[in-house]
């Protein structure tokens, strides 16, 4: 039988509830949700780390970005390592069994070492589209910064479809008939990342006014990190009310549409070369964004589910036979997807990995040890450091903050962790077990931030409790 070919789509800072097939917002995205019908989808899908660089290192890598030092993004504030070429990436597996590697789009593993250096035949920057532009549109210039715009280059030369122009060109090459090679194309946008200027139609398709607030608006930071409340002075956004949000807002949702859009160009190009049926195809994002949840902005120092929760979709017709499917299990997207890929590859899942094939849960097997809970880290960038860990239950959330007051949500009456339960005397024995679950995860894993007694002792004999 014939290897499959795998389609890999990442977007950058989708949220969770941002994906038509969710029903909790007005958001249109028919080709993404024609995917999960044909397909699986899991409903309790986190990323590892909320931040864009160490999350796609980690996904190269197939372990927490903290074992090998990606803390925060290496372009913004103080120096930090990136995973170095010498570092094991997976898709070099591919590359040794003649699959024919390419990557599209946003790169961001490594500074000055690009995909070539990881496994990859071929990749396609945006370093040509941003040439075509300057060429093009000389006169297009935008003024409004991170609350993005109506971009007025029309959508057929917007960024979105010239990305998906250049994956269908490279789908059509590798599935000609030339060659019998199998092929790996991983196709990351960098929507819908701020400053979003969509174009039209996608900039006028959603009217401000329509858009309902999100759970989280109603934010006080009463009993929160001083952190919270500072990233609204940093970001000037302290005196936004929704009507000030709510256009900003409607691009987010605009250019989500119009990313979607490209989207089904490279679906209908995969389905028109006859490569479909024997391609597992996988969408997914890095993180989420706040845009205005909790009134803030980007998706920094905190781990609400609107920055760690992310949708994650797999199609494999030869595996996945009943479209439609839900997953209610907890996953680890960027971490669980790496030894996934490999076996259903038939290639063998390094021992070093931190995440789990999710091929039983294709299969809908029952998997008695499969995870109860989920953790995910953050560790600062260009507003200071600042570490985190959180242990995700199905009803409650612990955050970790290590110089600043934990976080306790119960998100089965509090959906939206507007209410800090951490020192609520009902909820001392629950803490105490979820610092010792969380202490336990971390070193297993090898997170640096618990390997001294010092870090052991402020987790597990905390003042609070």
């Amino acid at each position: 039988m014939k290897m499959p070919n795998l389609l890999v789509i990442m977007l950058d800072q989708l949220r969770f509830d941002c994906v038509g097939h969710h029903g909790s917002r007005l958001i249109k995205t028919p080709n993404i949700d024609r995917l999960a019908s044909e397909g699986i989808r899991f409903e309790k899908a986190f990323t590892p780390i909320p931040t864009c660089c160490p999350a796609r290192q980690a996904y190269i890598n197939g372990r927490r970005p903290e074992t090998f030092g990606a803390l925060w993004n290496f372009k913004n504030g103080l120096p930090v390592p990136a995973l170095a070429p010498t570092e094991y990436a997976w898709p070099r597996e591919l590359k040794q069994r003649s699959y024919r590697n390419v990557l599209l789009g946003k790169w961001d593993v490594h500074p000055e070492h690009t995909p070539l250096d990881y496994g990859y035949d071929t990749f396609v920057s945006f370093a040509s589209y941003k040439k075509m532009v300057e060429e093009k549109y000389p006169e297009v210039q935008f003024h409004a910064g991170y609350a993005g715009e109506r971009n007025p280059i029309p959508v057929e030369d917007s960024q979105t479809h010239w990305l998906s122009a250049q994956a269908c060109h490279h789908l059509k090459e590798l599935t000609s008939g030339e060659t019998e090679s199998p092929w790996y194309m991983q196709l990351n946008f960098t929507e819908p990342h701020l400053p979003c200027r969509p174009s039209e139609p996608f900039a006028s398709m959603y009217a401000p006014e329509a858009i309902p607030q999100w759970g989280g608006f109603k934010e006080t930071f009463h009993n929160k990190p001083y952190i919270q409340k500072q990233q609204l002075l940093s970001w000037q956004v302290d005196a936004f009310t929704w009507e000030d949000w709510a256009p900003i807002v409607a691009r987010y949702y605009g250019v989500i549409s119009q990313a979607d859009d490209a989207i089904g160009q490279v679906l209908q190009t995969l389905e028109e070369s006859g490569a479909a049926e024997d391609t597992i195809v996988v969408f997914t994002a890095d993180h989420g964004d706040m845009c205005g949840s909790h009134r803030m902005m980007d998706k920094h120092y905190i781990l609400y589910d609107d920055v760690v929760k992310v949708p994650c979709i797999v199609r494999y017709p030869r595996i996945i036979q009943q479209g439609g499917a839900q997953c209610d299990s907890f996953v680890s997207n960027l971490l669980d997807l790496p030894p996934t890929l490999l076996e259903l590859l038939d290639i063998p899942v390094p021992s070093f990995f931190h995440g789990r094939s999710l091929v039983p849960l294709f299969k809908g097997e029952e998997v008695p040890d499969w995870r109860e809970d989920i953790v995910s880290t953050y560790n600062g960038q260009q507003f200071g450091l600042y570490t985190q860990r959180m242990l995700r239950t199905k009803r409650w959330k612990y955050i970790w903050n290590t110089t600043d007051v934990d976080e306790l949500y119960d998100l089965e009456q509090d959906p939206y962790e507007l209410t800090n339960r951490i020192d609520d005397p009902d909820c001392k024995e629950l803490l105490i077990q979820y610092r010792a679950r969380l202490y336990e995860g971390l070193i297993a894993e090898g997170d640096g931030l618990v390997q001294n007694e010092w870090m052991r002792n402020q987790l597990l004999h905390n003042a609070i409790v």
